[in-house]
């Protein structure tokens, strides 16, 4: 496997995961009633609660995307 296959498969995997990402942010936006109504048959969150744990949840898969795919695909483009 050479650097330049893994240069792509981190790009590649980058546009993926903020795919999920924009996905995830706009069904909580606009259909964040229904997100509610369907996690708290399980779970008894406050509407508070329920935004808060989404909200950091968005922001840790960022952070982790950011960490994970996009530094070393940027050290691998400065390299290569």
């Amino acid at each position: 496997m050479t650097l330049e296959i893994i240069r792509d498969v981190l790009a590649w995997s980058a546009v993926i995961n903020y795919s999920i990402l924009l996905y995830w942010f706009v069904i909580l936006t606009y259909a964040h009633d229904w997100v509610y109504q369907f996690h708290s048959r399980w779970f008894d969150l406050s509407t508070n609660t329920f935004d808060a744990i989404h909200y950091s949840a968005i922001a840790f898969y960022k952070l982790a995307i950011f960490l994970f795919n996009l530094v070393p695909y940027l050290a691998l483009l400065i390299v290569l």
